[in-house]
């Protein structure tokens, strides 16, 4: 500090009353990062350490100046301020700020070939920002990811819960469909009926769905207040589309024609019609009448959750591999022993 403050007496004002004239919680504590920035170099450069026969690492930049450690101290204080208040960080995040700045140091002393100067030195670090760090931090993190998703034990763990997954995603779609939908109500001819709407619910043991007229502003009605029934076992098939009976003879814009799916029975019923009112319920009622049908849940709104879910419960489960290399092939099995005749006295 008394170095910086006698040969960078500019840069030492500046960053002084930058914090001391601060009147919000953001001011940079200076003493404080002064002492624990000493730490950080000393712990980087191993200041302290015994050299050891197999170091190869070399910085010629602290061969070109008479004071290398104090010069490289002005830089290191000037950037920690900087990152300070590029973070916006208050004495909280006093810890997080410094291991972001022994990231940036750390990433430009290792770069290829080491800086020949502290000049150079400096010029790199202005490169990586608080912004640029947490940019590579993200591509390192997709990118170990990625592998790590391809590697056969991520790949054999990932087919062994996928089941359970898909099990959950199918009760909430069922789940759903118990609440139910309000529905805008449309002719057999494909024609919306201006003002009429009706709701669908499923019974909460899956066997009935309810149906009947609503009003638009009133709450969920009860399953009593449904007149119309609907049996799932009378229920013969799924149709979407332009398959469904009340859009077959007239020519519907395509968003219409994407939101409609029937129910068909197997009896003298009328098929159940029905225009949902976006995509996502769409994916929902057609998920969950899958699955009453014993059909294969296959919407978009499916493979999206199932690849959330999926990734959340495998990194769940991997978090205690943190920062350990997972072998792509698992390591092969050694060969039996020539005999078994051998056993441990316990005597």
């Amino acid at each position: 500090m008394i170095y910086f403050a006698r040969n960078h007496t500019e840069n030492y004002t500046k960053v002084v009353l930058e914090n001391s004239c601060r009147s919000d919680e953001h001011e940079c504590p200076f003493g404080r990062t002064s002492i624990e920035l000493t730490k950080l170099l000393c712990d980087i450069l191993k200041i302290g350490e015994p050299p050891t026969e197999q170091g190869k690492i070399f910085y010629p930049m602290f061969f070109t100046h008479d004071h290398p450690f104090e010069e490289f101290f002005c830089i290191c204080i000037i950037l920690l301020n900087k990152t300070w208040k590029e973070m916006r960080a208050t004495t909280e995040d006093f810890a997080k700020v410094v291991s972001v700045v022994k990231e940036q140091i750390t990433r430009a002393l290792n770069t290829d070939p080491p800086p020949p100067t502290l000049e150079n030195f400096k010029l790199k670090l202005a490169t990586l920002t608080y912004n640029e760090i947490t940019n590579l931090w993200q591509q390192e993190r997709s990118n170990r990811e990625e592998w790590e998703s391809q590697a056969r034990p991520i790949v054999e763990l990932r087919e062994q819960i996928t089941p359970e997954i898909r099990n959950l995603i199918q009760k909430q779609r069922l789940q759903y469909l118990c609440e139910g939908t309000m529905f805008t109500k449309y002719s057999n001819k494909g024609q919306r009926i201006k003002d009429k709407f009706w709701y669908c619910r499923l019974s909460p043991n899956h066997k009935v769905f309810h149906y009947g007229d609503c009003d638009e502003n009133r709450g969920v009605p009860a399953l009593e207040e449904l007149p119309h029934k609907l049996q799932v076992v009378e229920v013969k098939a799924l149709v979407t589309g332009k398959e469904c009976p009340h859009m077959k003879e007239v020519k519907r814009t395509k968003s219409t024609l994407s939101l409609a799916f029937s129910l068909i029975p197997d009896s003298d019923q009328e098929p159940l019609n029905f225009v949902a009112p976006n995509d996502k319920e769409f994916d929902y009622w057609t998920d969950g009448i899958n699955a009453l049908l014993g059909n294969k849940m296959v919407s978009k709104e499916t493979k999206n959750d199932l690849e959330t879910l999926l990734s959340m419960d495998i990194k769940l489960r991997l978090l205690d591999t943190e920062g350990v290399n997972i072998p792509e092939n698992p390591p092969s099995i050694p060969k039996d022993p020539p005999n078994y005749d051998f056993c441990y006295d316990f005597k």
